[in-house]
């Protein structure tokens, strides 16, 4: 009887064993995210709109986009809802870059759920004013930074305190190249940084990712494949950060702990995929700010903490020219208004999905481009792995 309650135990255990592998539990929870979303989309979608939840289209954007008017908004928040149960129920939760990655996620939700519910409340596109707003996610991306240049050089947070302490005392003192610049493509090329250029570089990576999805987000599915594909790519990078076996191999820092994000990407893939189901075209329902917001941030913080903000910025090539293609149409319009009295525009309608729109291009076809590009480009982020 002994031998047989022995036998079972060590069977139990044994099962239950399995579940300390992060590539199982990144399955597991890629498959319980896509669950959540698919099963709580329908419900999400009716009650937004009994309450009348609906999108307002900008006047000024494409006409074909005005017969979206009314389509349920805030969808993002099914979104954070699988990344938020399904990260609780998988990942390691004395882990804290997952609650770094998750709070920072949920604050930018909130400042988008804040946004989101203004425009609904004034039936109006404009939402809370552009000055409020960067500010709300300027003091998420600051304080976020500030934690993150402490916590990465160091394996847990006493570490972290005494790493603070010690640059209390010698605020000009060298940080470990931890916090470096990892360049891809180059074996053992980093550009050391200093507390506060880790922290400046940090802030415009978390604030800009959050932007850049925000402003991708303006066709049915536009943004969220991208999304997805790039975190599936980030959650690569997590898993060889977090061992040290794969980053010495490999040449990329090593960050312990970092792993347990991969858990939280592959939350992000599958609530992801799951809210694609129901925005792909014709579109059932917007993510909307607190979605998109939050969906940027969690990109940016992940970056940031695996040490790869250029690949980031290769992997997130749609987000970046989308937001380029913003920033060069409003700068030329502002400076030919200024020289010549009247504004003139590089595109015909920035952001630069629109502009495909007024050429003629389908809403599909720059949507499906778009995540074409988007492929190339993350399986050109991976072959940094290994060319350098």
């Amino acid at each position: 009887m002994l031998l047989m309650f022995t036998t079972w135990l060590s069977e139990y255990i044994s099962f239950f064993s399995v579940f300390n592998y992060i590539t199982l539990r990144a399955v597991l929870a890629t498959l319980t995210s896509l669950c959540v979303g698919l099963i709580l989309g329908p419900f999400m979608i009716r009650y937004l709109s009994v309450i009348k939840f609906g999108q307002s289209i900008r006047d000024d954007g494409p006409q074909s986009h005005l017969q979206k008017t009314g389509t349920p908004t805030m969808g993002g928040a099914l979104v954070l809802t699988g990344i938020t149960c399904t990260t609780l129920l998988w990942a390691d939760l004395s882990n804290r870059y997952v609650w770094v990655a998750l709070l920072v996620t949920l604050s930018l939700g909130f400042v988008g759920f804040y946004d989101d519910l203004k425009k609904i409340r004034e039936d109006s596109s404009a939402g809370i004013s552009a000055r409020l707003k960067f500010f709300l996610q300027s003091l998420v991306g600051f304080f976020a930074s500030l934690y993150l240049v402490f916590s990465i050089p160091t394996e847990n947070n006493s570490q972290a305190l005494l790493l603070f302490q010690s640059w209390l005392m010698d605020p000009l003192m060298d940080f470990p190249e931890e916090i470096s610049l990892t360049v891809p493509f180059f074996k053992d090329f980093y550009i050391p940084f200093g507390l506060l250029g880790f922290v400046i570089l940090s802030y415009f990576v978390i604030v800009g990712t959050s932007n850049a999805v925000n402003l991708t987000d303006g066709l049915d599915g536009l943004a969220i494949l991208p999304s997805v594909l790039v975190a599936s790519g980030l959650g690569i990078f997590a898993y060889v950060a977090g061992n040290i076996l794969f980053s010495k191999y490999l040449f990329l820092p090593y960050i312990p702990g970092a792993g347990e994000l991969t858990i939280f990407c592959a939350a992000i893939v599958g609530s992801g995929l799951a809210f694609l189901w129901f925005n792909a075209y014709p579109a059932q329902v917007f993510m909307g700010d607190v979605g998109a917001l939050a969906l940027g941030g969690a990109l940016g913080v992940v970056a940031v903490i695996v040490r790869q903000e250029v690949v980031l910025f290769i992997m997130g090539g749609v987000f970046v020219i989308e937001t380029l293609s913003v920033m060069l149409q409003v700068t030329y319009y502002k400076y030919t208004k200024r020289r010549f009295g009247k504004g003139k525009r590089i595109l015909k309608m920035a952001p630069l999905h629109h502009h495909f729109e007024e050429t003629g291009w389908k809403e599909n076809q720059v949507v499906v481009r778009f995540w074409i590009i988007t492929m190339i480009l993350v399986l050109i982020g991976l072959a940094t792995l290994k060319i350098r």
